[in-house]
C-alpha cells in the first residue's frame, strides 16, 4: 500500500500548481474588466463579465496543468520504485525491417484499404514488427516518463496523455512504443500508452474516438487507464489515494477560486467529489 510520502507527494505536485495559478489570477495577470470593456465593448454589452473571467482563468490554468501528470507520475514513482525520469532520451539500435513494419501498421490504420480502415490489435502488431529484421540503424525516443525499478528490476517507459488526447498524439505515441519495444537489443522491458483517469468510468467503457483508431483501448495490454496506471507505478491503493488527495484539495481551491477570484460565496450544491 502506498504510504504517506506518495501522499505528501501528491499533495506538493497539486498544490504548488494550483498556487502558482492563483497566485497569476489574482496578483500578476488578474481579470481586468475595465481592459475587457475596452478590448471588446461589444462582447461586454452582451455578456455579463463573469463570463468572460472564468474563462480568463481557464486559459491560466490549463497551460500549466499539462505537465502535471508527468511530474505526478515521477515523484510517485520514486517513492515506490526508486528510480524515475521525465524526458528520457532512450537511444538503441532498430532493424531497417522493423522499422518499415512499424510505418506500414501506422499507415494501415490510419488509412482506408480496399476493406476500409484496419482495427488496431497491439500483440498482433507488435508480433509483426518484432518478426521483422534488417541493418541496425540508431535510433532515440523520448519519454514522457520512464521507471527503472528497484522494485521488479525491470525498465518500464510511458507515454502519458489526457484522458481524452487528439488522434494525432495517439499516433505519435504509438510509434514511440513500437520503437522502444523494437530496439535490439532491448532497452525497456515494458512500454505503455497512460491515460491518468478516465472520464467514462471503467476501462470496458473508454469511448473517446480518436485515440480508439489507434488502439483498441478497451483490450489493448500496452493501454493503462486510471487505477491501472497509477497502481503499477505507485503500489495498490495508490490511485484511491490519488482521487482522494485530489478531491480534497479541490475543495479547498474551489472556496479560494470562488471567494478569492470571482468575489462570491460558494454555492451550497456545489459538488464536492467530482473525480471518482
Amino acid at each position: 500500500m502506498p504510504d504517506s510520502r506518495v501522499k505528501e507527494s501528491i499533495n506538493v505536485v497539486i498544490t504548488d500548481l494550483m498556487d502558482r495559478v492563483m497566485d497569476r489570477v489574482l496578483n500578476t495577470d488578474p481579470f481586468i474588466k475595465e481592459e475587457h470593456h475596452s478590448k471588446k465593448p461589444l462582447y461586454a454589452a452582451l455578456v455579463p463579465d463573469e463570463i468572460f473571467k472564468g474563462s480568463h482563468f481557464e486559459r491560466r490554468f490549463v497551460t500549466p496543468f499539462g505537465g502535471v501528470w508527468e511530474k505526478l507520475a515521477e515523484v510517485v514513482a520514486n517513492e515506490y520504485h526508486g528510480n524515475c525520469e521525465t524526458g528520457e532520451h532512450i537511444t538503441g539500435e532498430i532493424g531497417t525491417e522493423r522499422l518499415r513494419r512499424i510505418q506500414e501498421v501506422l499507415n494501415k490504420l490510419e488509412h482506408k484499404g480496399k476493406k476500409g480502415r484496419q482495427l488496431p490489435d497491439w500483440s498482433q502488431e507488435l508480433k509483426y514488427v518484432l518478426e521483422g529484421k534488417g541493418k541496425l540503424i540508431p535510433t532515440t525516443v523520448v519519454c514522457d516518463v520512464s521507471i527503472k525499478s528497484n522494485v521488479t528490476n525491470k525498465k518500464y517507459a510511458f507515454e502519458i496523455k489526457a484522458p481524452l488526447p487528439n488522434s494525432d498524439q495517439t499516433k505519435v505515441s504509438k510509434e514511440k512504443i513500437f520503437k522502444l519495444l523494437a530496439m535490439q537489443p532491448p532497452k525497456v522491458d515494458y512500454a505503455f500508452f497512460a491515460l491518468p483517469y478516465n472520464p467514462y468510468g471503467k476501462k470496458e467503457n473508454y469511448n473517446w474516438a480518436f485515440p480508439k483508431r489507434w488502439f483498441d483501448m478497451n483490450n489493448d495490454e500496452c493501454v493503462l487507464i486510471g487505477e491501472e496506471f497509477w497502481d503499477l507505478i505507485g503500489g495498490n491503493g495508490t490511485y484511491k489515494l490519488f482521487i482522494q488527495e485530489v478531491n480534497s484539495l479541490g475543495k479547498e481551491y474551489k472556496d479560494r477560486i470562488y471567494r478569492e477570484f470571482l468575489g462570491i460565496e460558494p454555492p451550497r450544491n456545489v459538488e464536492e467529489d467530482v473525480l471518482y
